[in-house]
């Protein structure tokens, strides 16, 4: 192991350049080479990458998005296309390579292992903190932290009116920012899952308004159809007899800013561990961490193992919110 590549793919995620960086510098360490792929599977096919070094990755570690940048690609989904990837990677001659993103990236990083046997080492870098083997993914902390400034200010003006307000955050699969955001947030409910209805949303209204609660805050994940809570809200206040109800949508604003502390270290820590992994001969595996320790597991299982929610969470923003 001589040269290493490192990309990122699928949507960005603050924390990512700390981990790019985390990357570099400990490849460099170690006597490695170590070229950037931009654009991800797309860079990787254009021939568009190139060396960096540690002067390369200054003063981005407090930087959100990513500076390696990121698309998709349809090319990549082709034999032909990977065929034309795994050429472009021999002619810099790169003998494996880190892939930052999702269950998306992984799975093409999977399939490109399969194909030609090149070692690659996966780094969870997603909001949604949906993927299996690691109990926090770089971003996550920081779009929680995102969402619950959103919380706090909308918080004041429901207090001063007396509404409900109904906040979808992100998360079509996955419910962590929802529950996490509404126990910060001191919300009064929250619907993490795709089971939930509009049901379950007025069961917690109207005990809210038989304790007398002046207004409230509930979290919604956004599901497959971001915008869905409007729906919801329209069939809630329906229920409770034209109740003032309003709903924000945050949207993207969740995947940006700078990174929290907790995401530039979790980056750092799973940059390193990948090129460890790396050296030591580790590959088509996924680096993340469970209980503060470094977790390697197999790259098919961090896409196609399931992550359930915390049961627990889910009963404490119940007892809290009485």
């Amino acid at each position: 192991m001589k040269r290493i590549g490192i990309f990122t793919s699928g949507g960005d995620a603050p924390g990512m350049n700390a981990c790019v960086r985390a990357v570099v510098r400990s490849a460099i360490y170690h006597g490695l080479e170590v070229y950037g792929i931009y654009r991800g599977y797309q860079g990787m096919i254009d021939n568009d990458i190139h060396q960096l070094h540690s002067h390369s990755v200054s003063n981005i570690l407090q930087r959100g998005g990513t500076v390696l940048k990121t698309a998709r690609c349809d090319a990549f989904r082709t034999k032909e296309g990977r065929q034309i990837a795994y050429d472009n990677l021999k002619q810099h001659g790169i003998d494996g390579f880190v892939a930052i993103g999702g269950d998306g990236t992984f799975s093409g990083a999977s399939i490109f292992n399969e194909e030609f046997g090149m070692p690659v080492i996966g780094i969870p870098g997603t909001i949604d903190n949906d993927i299996y083997g690691t109990d926090f993914t770089i971003g996550f902390d920081t779009a929680v932290n995102t969402v619950l400034d959103a919380i706090d200010k909308i918080r004041d003006t429901a207090d001063s009116h007396g509404r409900i307000f109904f906040v979808e955050v992100m998360g079509r699969d996955s419910g962590y920012i929802a529950i996490r955001s509404a126990i910060g947030g001191g919300a009064e409910g929250v619907l993490p899952e795709n089971n939930t209805t509009s049901d379950d949303i007025i069961s917690y209204l109207k005990e809210d308004i038989r304790r007398e609660k002046t207004f409230s805050i509930i979290v919604v994940a956004e599901k497959h159809t971001p915008g869905h809570t409007i729906t919801l809200a329209e069939q809630c206040r329906e229920a409770l007899g034209g109740k003032d109800i309003r709903v924000t949508i945050l949207g993207h604003i969740q995947r940006g800013g700078a990174p929290t502390a907790q995401d530039r270290v979790l980056a750092s820590r799973l940059g390193l561990a990948a090129v460890e992994g790396l050296i030591s001969g580790k590959t088509k595996n996924m680096v993340g961490i469970v209980n503060n320790a470094v977790n390697f597991v197999p790259l098919e299982d961090s896409y196609q193992k399931n992550k359930p929610l915390v049961q627990d969470l889910l009963r404490l923003v119940k007892i809290l919110s009485i």
